[in-house]
């Protein structure tokens, strides 16, 4: 059973007989449901009547029922309102444009419009090269997406993925200081994308795919990155492979292993999968099973997508067989970037010893992290109530921070490497353990770390 969530909090307003017991009734309520209370708030107390606000964490919105209706349970008690308070954080938005430059007067607006603004469009139209010295395109990244493969949400449209698009632009800000800003297609047509994208590139210093759907994002990255002069980054893919190599990277000195002696298993033959694996390849991982929903990919089989024969012809050197499970058995490391409980405990114990698992498929994922706990030496997933989060937070931020400040126009190996040893490394040997291989998303280390690691490489 999942925990309660912050993403599943609610407020409910509850009148209460005054007592002086009252308060610590409504608490034993809440905490009979499984829910995590987190305020409780004397809005109102009068002769008659205790109002109440209780804030709490739950599990799903039939969790939420639960907690109103045992509430309502005691006696002389009603809940007046129950508010989401993930829908309240969400109305109107939560970006804004705010101006850097100040108008006051006649003489501002003369510089920062028109006429002294057509001599600096001048400028630019003589040197091209000005407009990252003169406009906001030197900090300013798209966030592009068609709303066909949202979080774990699916097909589910540009207007319904602006949410999380305008989530992304909030982290850019936050964590690096870059203004990003969603730009949500109407077209799931890789052509128009790709022109979409051109035409709107002299705007932007750099371009993040978010949540378009395999095989298209592959073509579409592709295109993007051979003919635009801005660095193109997916974040779906790269972003989670530079955590996930640091992460690896991490765990295997806390397990006192070698990057090249391990065996890795990898299930998801995706977007995610595909990255990963050529990350841990250029990092000097030299034994990678890939799974698919089929299990092992077979050399012999012709797949008509061909980023899973990339990696069915350039993995597997041991020519391991069958399924998933069978594929586990022996390994030093399992990855997950697929689908949930494909996998149980007692799979995870035909592992060798100082086993490291990654179950990464959210919100549910490949193998229950407690049951993976009794045999693994590690265990880390995408979520963020059990340790050793990997979050794809800890890398776009500051990898485009540094794309941006290097004036990069592409994005190599050596990036995507560097990033993630930069990550790694914001924890000390004498910090590392089981539980602490990666650092926290509000490591105020990380996004300045990885930046200049990736502008190193980047120059």
């Amino acid at each position: 059973m999942a925990n309660p969530s912050p993403g599943h909090s609610i407020t409910l307003r509850v009148a209460a007989p005054t007592s002086f017991t009252a308060s610590s009734d409504l608490v034993a309520a809440v905490a009979t449901t499984g829910a995590a209370l987190t305020a409780l708030d004397v809005v109102e107390s009068t002769q008659d009547a205790l109002i109440v606000d209780i804030s709490c964490d739950t599990r799903d919105a039939d969790h939420a029922q639960q907690v109103s209706e045992a509430l309502e349970a005691l006696n002389g008690v009603s809940v007046h309102r129950s508010s989401d308070r993930t829908f309240l954080l969400h109305l109107g938005g939560k970006l804004e444009s705010t101006p850097k430059v100040p108008l006051r007067n006649r003489d501002d607006l003369s510089r920062a419009y028109t006429p002294g603004v057509a001599r600096v469009c001048q400028a630019i139209a003589e040197n091209p090269e000005e407009a990252r010295r003169l406009t906001i395109k030197r900090n300013t990244v798209a966030v592009v997406t068609d709303g066909s493969a949202v979080l774990g949400l699916g097909n589910i449209g540009p207007e319904a993925s602006m949410p999380v698009m305008e989530g992304k632009a909030v982290l850019f800000k936050q964590f690096a200081d870059v203004d990003a800003w969603p730009v949500a297609l109407d077209t799931q047509d890789t052509e128009e994308i790709i022109a979409i994208c051109k035409a709107l590139a002299p705007a932007y210093g750099g371009i993040n795919l978010e949540d378009i759907s395999a095989p298209r994002c592959f073509e579409i990255e592709a295109r993007l990155r051979d003919e635009l002069d801005i660095p193109v980054f997916h974040d779906d893919q790269h972003g989670t492979a530079i955590v996930t190599l640091a992460a690896l990277e991490n765990a295997l000195k806390v397990v006192k292993k070698d990057l090249k002696a391990v065996r890795v298993v990898l299930s998801g033959a995706g977007a995610a999968g595909h990255a990963i694996a050529k990350l841990l390849m250029a990092a000097g991982v030299e034994d990678i099973v890939v799974c698919g929903r089929d299990g092992v990919l077979d050399k012999e089989v012709d797949h008509k997508d061909p980023h899973r024969a990339w990696l069915a012809q350039n993995t597997n050197p041991h020519g391991v067989t069958g399924s998933l499970k069978a594929a586990v058995g022996g390994s030093d490391v399992f990855i997950g970037v697929s689908a949930p409980d494909l996998l149980d405990g007692d799979d995870i114990a035909t592992m060798n010893d100082d086993a490291i698992v990654f179950a990464m498929s959210n919100p549910n994922p490949e193998v229950d992290p407690l049951a993976a706990g009794e045999h693994a030496a590690i265990v880390a997933t995408g979520r963020s109530d059990y340790p050793n989060q990997i979050n794809n937070v800890l890398a776009f931020p500051g990898f485009f921070r540094g794309l941006l400040d290097a004036k990069a126009s592409e994005i190599t190996d050596e990036m995507l490497v560097a990033a993630a040893d930069a990550i790694a490394q914001c924890i000390s040997a004498e910090e590392l353990n089981p539980g602490y291989i990666i650092p926290s998303t509000f490591d105020a280390d990380v996004a300045p770390n990885v930046a200049e690691a990736v502008s190193a490489a980047a120059r």
